[in-house]
């Protein structure tokens, strides 16, 4: 791999002079953003030759005009001034005694639905579904293939291949996430990933996970485009259903129009020969941490063909701030979720993040964290940590909590194993300065399914489904946990990213339908949707206070609650029933006499409850 970037470098040179057209980036823009400032880059064969522009719009300033190391880009600083005009202006590009050449530009009006039908953000009233459009639901075939397209591969027999899924079938079901309880979606990058194949372990790959940016301002075309996409975010507004999008900052694909023309040499983190990341957070944290530690995890590239973009650069920041912009007015979802987060400048994403909730004041912002170490992950969000550096980050994809969920159903209760583990996690929660915004979450689509992590053992399953519903933070199910789809990532992870079935047309069986699922399966999917009809309604777990006991004997519980309600969870990881004391919870039951189970229905009196064995339960607390 020595020399990998230089030597790409002088190949992806060649092939930009082929294209004698010109692109804009952003596409357009509005008026009304609270930022006046916008750069345009301007990629054409020979542009950078204009030393000059002028529009034809009183109310938009050109400041300057800057050219890239590249024949092929010109940077324009503009200023949109509140009185600017809507509509297409002309931008008029001369000097040094070249002919004048006239771009288009359109300049359209900011809604004025940003906070109240649209970009609501995502909080701790919501239940996340996360999903991969390519494995959920096919719902228009006719955008399955297109010829002019790097990668041709379309199959569902390879687990490697594009399989269809699309954004009209993520519309089409709609209805059935809201039946579920679903509030909000996540996607994984619905962005052109217009990559060739990636040889990976031996195999040759598409970029169907969606993870290798080739063009932000188009939505990939196999999912249905920008126009799908705007209407998915449309339909599920009019369900009451936010849409998150998944953000990618830190690199992008190598078939990227920017990487197979660099606009300068800085572009993207350059080293003698390739450096791949450590995948380590520590050096970024630890305050005796060597700068060549520090500079690899920043630095390095994620992967060969994911290439490594230079945020210091202040072109490439702009690029990046403007498309986070760009993209949330354009589309009007209402929260990010960015990827690799830790792996990004930490100045840039402060930046960046500031940046959007000054334009969108209650958009959401939750950085993927894959930390072990409560510290760690509090480090990178708002916090109560005494550092050098503050990171903005509103909340983080909370993986200490997800290590400690799954090892409190599958451990053996001790000191600090089993519910012990979770309890001691927990307990941490003075480091966050609102774990309230963190990701809760018992699986996704970088881990082993949920269902197989605790051996197919129903009991836990549902214990698991109990804490994720009820424990503080937003909860994330996975697409099929519900109708438990289970997996390892043995071999590879396209083992836990199988197509939900009945998403295609000739499916055998149709799971989005309870007539097709077994007994098991209808189970699952009934449990899952009675706590989530539960916590759409009880404004203790939605926004209460969280007091948790100290685990004894295998047995766990903790409490929600407000002035208006009061939730109890029990958690029993014992192989015998258990009748706990339950003076010893006099704290929070104390005014109570009975327990109703939130999803059986059925009452109890609260003092001479037994507790079955491994299971788990949540009780909202009467008089």
């Amino acid at each position: 791999m020595k020399k990998l970037i230089f030597v790409a470098m002088a190949i992806f040179s060649l092939n930009a002079n082929a294209n004698d057209n010109y692109n804009i980036y952003p596409t357009h823009w509005w008026v009304g953003m609270k930022n006046p400032k916008l750069q345009l880059i301007i990629h054409s064969n020979n542009i950078s030759g204009y030393s000059k522009a002028t529009v034809n719009n009183a109310g938009v300033k050109v400041d300057r005009v800057s050219r890239g190391e590249s024949k092929n880009y010109l940077f324009i600083d503009l200023t949109i001034q509140p009185g600017a005009k809507t509509g297409t202006m002309n931008i008029v590009l001369s000097g040094n005694g070249l002919n004048a050449q006239t771009l288009k530009y359109e300049l359209k009006q900011k809604s004025k639905q940003d906070g109240v039908g649209r970009i609501k953000g995502v909080t701790s009233e919501d239940l996340i579904y996360l999903l991969m459009p390519d494995r959920f639901a096919n719902g228009d075939p006719n955008n399955d293939y297109f010829p002019d397209m790097r990668d041709g591969g379309h199959s569902r027999d390879n687990p490697f291949d594009r399989h269809g899924g699309d954004l009209q079938g993520v519309t089409s079901h709609l209805d059935y996430l809201k039946d579920l309880g679903v509030t909000a979606v996540w996607m994984t990058p619905v962005n052109e990933n217009d990559m060739a194949r990636t040889l990976e372990n031996g195999t040759m790959r598409s970029t169907y996970h969606g993870y290798a940016f080739t063009d932000q301002y188009n939505v990939d075309r196999r999912l249905g485009g920008n126009a799908a996409y705007k209407e998915l975010v449309e339909t599920a507004h009019s369900k009451g259903i936010k849409i998150i999008q998944d953000a990618v900052y830190n690199h992008l694909g190598r078939d990227h129009w920017s990487v197979l023309d660099l606009p300068m040499k800085d572009w993207l983190n350059q080293w003698p020969s390739y450096q791949n990341t450590s995948y380590k957070e520590q050096p970024l944290v630890d305050p005796y941490a060597s700068a060549i530690d520090s500079k690899i995890t920043l630095d390095g590239w994620f992967t060969p063909f994911l290439v490594d973009l230079n945020q210091r650069n202040p072109y490439v920041s702009n690029f990046l701030i403007q498309y986070a912009i760009w993209s949330t007015e354009e589309f009007g979802f209402d929260a990010w979720r960015v990827d690799t987060y830790f792996y990004n400048d930490p100045v840039f994403l402060n930046k960046i993040n500031d940046a959007l909730v000054a334009e969108f004041p209650k958009v959401t912002v939750f950085g993927e964290t894959s930390v072990t170490q409560v510290l760690n992950a509090a480090y990178f969000c708002q916090n109560n940590i005494n550092a050098p550096f503050k990171h903005n980050c509103q909340g983080v994809t909370d993986f200490p909590v997800f290590y400690a969920m799954i090892d409190a159903l599958n451990q053996p209760f001790g000191w600090n194993e089993g519910m012990s583990k979770l309890y001691q996690t927990l307990a941490q929660d003075v480091l966050y300065k609102n774990p309230m915004r963190n990701e809760i979450f018992l699986d996704n689509h970088d881990q082993d399914r949920f269902f197989s992590m605790v051996g197919e053992n129903f009991k836990k399953y549902k214990m698991g489904m109990a804490m994720l519903m009820t424990l503080r933070g937003i909860p994330q199910l996975y697409y099929g946990d519900e109708i438990l789809m289970k997996n390892t990532r043995n071999p590879t992870d396209a083992e836990v990213r199988k197509d939900f079935p009945g998403g295609w047309s000739d499916d055998k069986k149709n799971k989005f339908v309870s007539a097709d699922r077994n007994d098991n399966e209808n189970e699952a999917f009934d449990y899952v949707k009675a706590l989530a009809g539960f916590r759409k309604t009880s404004s203790a777990i939605k926004t209460g206070k969280f007091m948790q006991f100290v685990p004894q004997d295998g047995l766990f519980v903790y409490f929600r609650y407000d002035n208006k309600q009061t939730v109890m969870v029990v958690l029993n990881t014992n192989d015998k029933d258990m009748k706990p004391d339950w003076s010893r919870f006099e704290e929070r039951i104390k005014g109570f006499t009975k327990a109703r189970n939130v999803v059986s229905g059925t009452t109890h009196s609260i003092r001479d409850m037994e507790i079955d064995s491994h299971n788990g339960f949540v009780f909202e607390l009467l008089k």
